[in-house]
C-alpha cells in the first residue's frame, strides 16, 4: 500500500527510526498529560530525537556533493522547509492565544532564538525549546561535517565540547543569555551535543559498512545491549529521584546527557541491522504513520492540551481521567494529521520545489 490515509509511508530506507519518533512524540505527550495511575513516573527521552537527528542529517548530507563543496543553500533550503512552515504557524496561534505581542517576545519566538534565554515565560510552545537545540545543530553540522572530512571524528567532537566551554564561561557573566551552566546542560545544544554526537557516529558507522555491502546481521544483540543500558540508565535516574531533586542536577547531566545516549545509539544499531521484534513493530505502516506526523503532534499537542481539551472537555471527564487522557491523545493525531496532510507536506514540497534541490 503505497499509502496509508493519504500519507505516503514505506519509502523510508530504515522504517524502524521512523517508529521511533512517533514512541517519542507519544511518550512527551503522556509526560504532559499523564494517565492516573497512582504514582506519576517522568522519563526525559530527548536523548532519544537528539541521537536520531545526529544520524539523519549525517547520513543524509555527509556525503553529499554540494554539502562537500560547502555550497549550503539548499540543506538550508531543506532545513527550512522542514521545520519553520509548520512552527510559524503553531508559534502564530499560540502567540494570538497568549494576547503577547511584545516585540521582544515576537522576535525570539519567531526566530527560534527563545531557548537560548532563561525566561520561561518568553517560550509560546513550552516543549520548542527542543527545536531551539536542533536549529543550533543544523547550523553547526556542516562545520562538524568538514572537521570529520579534514580530520576525523574525535577533532569534530572536540570542537563541540569547546563550544560547550565557551557557553560555561559565557554563563558567568549572570546574563539570561545561556544563563547558567544548569540552564545550558539542560535546554541548549552546547549541553547535549555529545547526544548528537552519538547519532554522528553512528551514521559515520552506518556509511562506512553500506560502502562495502549488505550491514544485515543475524541475531539480537545489538537490540539487545542497546535496551538493557537504556534501562540501566533510566532506572539509576528514577530509583536516585535524580529527575526531580536539584541537588543532584551533576549526576543527572552525567546519566542523561553523556551515559544514555550511548545505548541509545546502540538500540538504532540494533534496529538498523537485526530483523527484531521490535525493529518488526517500529516498521509497520501506522507507526509510520504517527512518525511522519510526529513533528507536528509534538508542537501541537500542549496547545491541544491547554486550549481545547482543559477548557471544553476536562469538565465531562471528572472520574474517567484515563478515557480523557485517551481521547486528548487520539485529538491530537488527528489534529496533527491534518497539519501534515494538509499543510505541512504540501508547503514542504513547495518550498523545496521552488529551490529544486535533494529530497529529504
Amino acid at each position: 500500500m503505497g499509502r496509508f490515509l493519504f500519507i505516503k509511508t514505506g519509502n523510508e530506507k530504515y522504517p524502524a527510526l521512523t517508529g521511533v519518533r512517533a514512541m517519542g512524540a507519544a511518550a512527551v505527550f503522556f509526560v504532559h498529560l499523564p494517565f492516573e495511575m497512582g504514582h506519576k513516573i517522568v522519563i526525559d527521552v530527548m536523548a532519544f530525537f537528539f541521537v536520531l537527528s545526529g544520524f539523519l542529517i549525517f547520513y543524509l548530507y555527509y556525503e553529499n556533493a554540494q554539502v562537500k563543496e560547502w555550497k549550503l543553500r539548499q540543506y538550508f533550503v531543506n532545513r527550512f522547509a522542514r521545520i519553520y512552515p509548520v512552527y510559524f504557524l503553531l508559534v502564530s496561534i499560540a502567540i494570538l492565544l497568549r494576547h503577547d505581542f511584545h516585540p521582544w517576545f515576537l522576535f525570539k519566538n519567531y526566530t527560534l532564538t527563545h531557548a537560548l534565554f532563561n525566561n520561561i515565560s518568553s517560550r509560546a510552545i513550552q516543549p520548542s525549546w527542543s527545536i531551539t537545540v536542533e536549529e543550533c545543530f543544523y547550523l553547526l553540522a556542516p562545520l562538524f561535517m568538514y572537521l570529520v572530512r579534514r580530520f576525523n571524528f574525535i577533532t569534530a567532537l572536540t570542537s563541540a565540547a569547546l563550544l560547550l566551554c565557551c557557553a560555561l564561561l559565557f554563563s558567568s557573566l549572570k546574563t539570561s543569555f545561556l544563563h547558567t551552566p544548569g540552564f545550558i546542560f539542560s535546554i541548549t545544544f552546547f549541553g547535549h551535543f555529545f547526544e548528537f554526537f552519538c547519532g554522528i557516529f553512528l551514521a559515520l558507522l552506518v556509511l562506512k559498512k553500506e560502502r562495502k555491502g549488505p550491514i544485515a546481521t543475524a541475531g539480537k544483540r545489538y537490540t539487545l545491549m542497546g535496551i538493557a543500558g537504556i534501562a540501566a540508565s533510566v532506572s539509576i535516574l528514577v530509583l536516585s529521584n535524580n529527575m526531580n531533586d536539584p541537588l543532584q542536577a551533576v549526576q543527572f547531566i552525567a546519566v542523561n546527557n553523556f551515559i544514555l545516549p550511548v545505548p541509545v545509539a546502540l538500540l538504532y544499531y540494533g534496529l538498523i541491522t537485526e530483523k527484531t521484534m521490535l525493529a518488526h513493530f517500529l516498521s509497520f505502516k501506522w507507526m509510520g504513520l504517527l512518525g511522519r506526523t510526529s513533528y507536528a503532534f509534538y508542537l501541537v499537542h500542549m496547545l491541544v492540551i491547554e486550549s481545547i481539551a482543559a477548557p471544553f472537555m476536562a469538565p465531562y471527564f471528572t472520574n474517567c481521567r484515563n478515557l480523557y487522557v485517551l481521547l486528548v491523545f487520539l485529538l491530537t493525531q488527528i489534529i496533527a494529521w491534518f497539519i501534515f496532510v494538509f499543510y505541512e507536506e504540501p508547503l514542504n514540497k513547495y518550498i523545496r520545489k521552488q529551490f529544486s534541490g535533494i529530497r529529504y
